[in-house]
Formats: structure tokens, C-alpha cells, sequence
């Protein structure tokens, strides 16, 4: 089993400092694997909400819960949210005996229970599959052509991967979306997330999609909505200060995972994808993932001049700027120069496949992906 020591490590230190912590992922992404291994063989205090057993356990949810001593695990947390009120009543006893852990995907009711019931109680941590330091270089191209969802990275074969993630793409349209509590058309949800994955990387634009679409710009807003709060759906908030120019003041959409951003396109093995027309995107959605999986919780924005210099992600916290560039040997183009004075870089580091790392000037580095996340550590 790939261990996620890092991943492991934060959840232990919320629990040493919070009564509940929210584990908060899309599904088949880990979260169950990794709540386990907090829990002794043959613990009792582990509840699966899927199960109709488990479930018709916590008909009295207040008598059931106690009891228990130690850590308790609530998985699929958003099926039961009127447990909240009762956690809140538990974490608030003089002496409490128990921490509690819970597994879900983001759901309007889990999230508005959690800010109702668990304000103060509460932390969140967020979970996606795989990341390069985690699985390591022997699939880091397996990482970028497959995604992160374990099964997919793990398959057997590139075909046995392919399956796996159309069949989670049809799942999540008929099934998740509609227990997450999202009433939307799997049909039209279909057709609007293909959409997105062909402007991945680009500015949103609500109005262009819904005419595509042949719905309202609100609607689309809303379709994006569902997307993100799932962790399907990244969105990149601009960076802009008066620089006397017209800067871009709308966010970048991406399709979080690129094993399914792949699939969505129709891209079902490595040959295929080194000759789309959307490599390049591919290459700048997947290494924007891994880097925020690096830093989770710090600030970080993209920043753009209408018909002028573009920088790729922005770390304000570190007065840093990246640049994904899939080619062989990225040069200095006339854009960094000026994106260097626009925000005043301590640094630009431009990230591309390959191995060796080289300056272009002072203040300008061209690394390789791993070296750029060993450095992220090193703040």
C-alpha cells in the first residue's frame, strides 16, 4: 500500500487540536483507506453510512455516540446531516471522551450543517488521490496520463484505466451528483463538463458556455458551482493591482484531475495525448495540482494583462511566480521580463518535463517538476 505520510500527518495534528475533523474528498479517492489506518484492528467506533446496517445503527444517533471512547469515523458523512446538531451537543460535554473524523464528499447540506452546527468545532481537510511526492517517479507519468484516483493510476494497463474512469464520469453524472443533493440533468451536466475540459486553462466565460449550451449564463454559474464544490473543478482567482493596464479580473477553470480531464476529451492513451492539441494544457492543469497539493491552504492566483503578459500561478505569501511550459528547453521571453516588474518577483520559476535544471537570468530558473515541489517545501 502507497503510504501518505504527509497526508496522515495533518489529519493527526487536527485531531490533537479540533473535536471533529471533516475529511473532505471526491469519492474513490482514499479517504476510507486512509481513515483506517487511525483505527486498531476490529475497532467498533467505524460507521459507514452507505451501509444500510451501519445506518439503521444510528437511528438514535445521540444514544449510540455516547458511549464511545476514542476516535469515532463517520463515513459518508453528508447521507446523515441532522447528526451535526448532536456532535455539536457531544464535542461540548465538560469532559469529552471522543474525537470524531468524518469522511464526505462536499454537499450543500454537509457544508451548510458544518458552518451551522460545528462553527468553532470543526476543521477541514482536503483530500484528492495520489500526488507525485506520494506515488513516486516510477508513475509519474502514469500520475500525469491517468490522474490520481488510486484505481486509475493502478490499473493493470492504459485500457483497464480508460474504463475505470469513464465509468466513474458516468457514475458521479447519475448517481453522486444526485445524493451530493445537486438537482441538475446528468445529460446536460454531461454535455457542460465535456464543454469545460475544452477551455480548461482558460478564463470563465459563463455567457459563451451557456450559449453553447442553450441555457442561461446563471445556469452555467451553477452548473460550474456543483463542479467545485465536488472537487471535480478548479477555479483560479486572478491577481490584480493598479498597474495602470487593463488587467483580467475573471478566473481560470480546470479540471482538477487530469486522468479525467483526458477522458473527457477522448484521449485514451500517452500516444494520443503527446499529439493533442491540448497538451499543453494538460501539462499546465496537472502541475498546477500537484503544486497546491504541496501547499495546501496557501493563497495562490493566476495573473493576466488584457492583450499583454500572463503569468501562470502566482504565490503572493512567497512573491512567487511559476510558469508551466511544455517544451524541451524553455528560453526567457519578453512576457516574464514584464510580469517580473508588473509584481515585483523575488523569483520566476518556469516548470517543464524534463530533468535538468538551468537559469535564464538572476531572478529566472527553469526546474523540473520534482525539484520545483522539494523547493516548495524549503519556505
Amino acid at each position: 500500500m502507497i503510504k501518505r505520510n504527509q497526508l496522515e500527518q495533518n489529519v493527526r495534528k487536527a485531531l490533537d487540536r479540533s473535536p471533529v475533523v471533516a475529511l473532505l474528498g471526491p469519492r474513490q479517492c482514499g479517504k476510507t483507506t486512509l481513515a483506517r489506518t487511525f483505527l486498531r484492528p476490529n475497532e467498533t467506533t467505524y460507521f459507514d453510512l452507505e451501509d444500510p446496517v451501519t445506518a439503521r445503527s444510528l437511528e438514535q444517533p445521540m444514544t449510540v455516540l455516547s458511549e464511545l471512547r476514542g476516535l469515532v469515523v463517520i463515513d459518508e458523512a453528508q447521507r446523515r446531516p441532522e447528526i451535526f446538531p448532536i456532535l455539536r451537543v457531544l464535542v461540548d460535554r465538560e469532559e469529552n471522551p471522543a474525537r470524531f473524523l468524518l469522511l464526505g464528499s462536499a454537499s450543500p447540506d454537509l457544508s451548510r450543517q458544518a458552518a451551522e452546527s460545528l462553527a468553532g468545532r470543526v476543521e477541514v481537510v482536503e483530500m484528492g488521490g495520489f500526488s507525485l511526492s506520494e506515488i513516486g517517479e516510477v508513475h509519474r507519468r502514469d500520475l500525469w496520463m491517468r490522474g490520481s484516483f488510486p484505481r486509475s493510476v493502478l490499473a493493470k494497463n492504459e485500457e483497464d484505466s480508460y474504463v475505470w474512469r469513464r465509468q466513474f464520469i458516468r457514475s458521479f453524472l447519475e448517481r453522486d451528483l444526485g445524493l451530493l443533493g445537486f438537482g441538475m440533468s446528468p445529460a446536460a451536466m454531461s454535455r457542460f463538463w465535456t464543454m469545460l475540459a475544452h477551455v480548461h486553462g482558460h478564463i470563465w466565460n459563463a455567457n459563451e458556455l451557456a450559449v453553447s449550451l442553450g441555457c442561461s449564463g446563471q445556469t452555467a454559474r451553477n452548473y460550474l458551482d456543483a463542479l467545485e464544490q465536488t472537487y471535480m473543478v478548479r477555479r483560479l482567482m486572478p491577481w490584480f493591482v493598479n498597474l495602470g493596464k487593463r488587467v483580467v479580473k475573471s478566473p481560470k477553470v480546470y479540471v482538477r484531475d487530469s486522468g479525467l480531464f483526458h477522458a473527457l476529451l477522448g484521449v485514451e492513451d500517452y500516444e494520443s495525448l503527446v499529439a493533442h492539441p491540448k497538451l499543453g494544457a494538460s501539462w499546465e492543469g496537472y502541475v498546477l495540482e500537484q503544486i497546491l497539493r504541496q501547499i495546501p491552504g496557501e493563497d495562490a492566483f493566476f495573473h493576466a494583462v488584457h492583450a499583454g503578459s500572463e503569468l501562470d500561478l502566482y504565490l503572493p505569501a512567497r512573491n512567487w511566480g511559476i510558469e508551466m511550459k511544455r517544451n524541451d528547453a524553455p528560453g526567457r521571453t519578453r512576457s516574464m521580463h514584464v510580469v517580473m516588474e508588473d509584481l515585483k518577483l523575488e523569483k520566476l520559476t518556469v516548470v517543464y518535463p524534463g530533468t535538468k535544471s538551468y537559469a535564464l537570468s538572476d531572478k529566472i530558473e527553469v526546474l523540473s517538476l520534482p525539484a520545483l515541489l522539494q523547493k516548495l517545501t524549503q519556505k
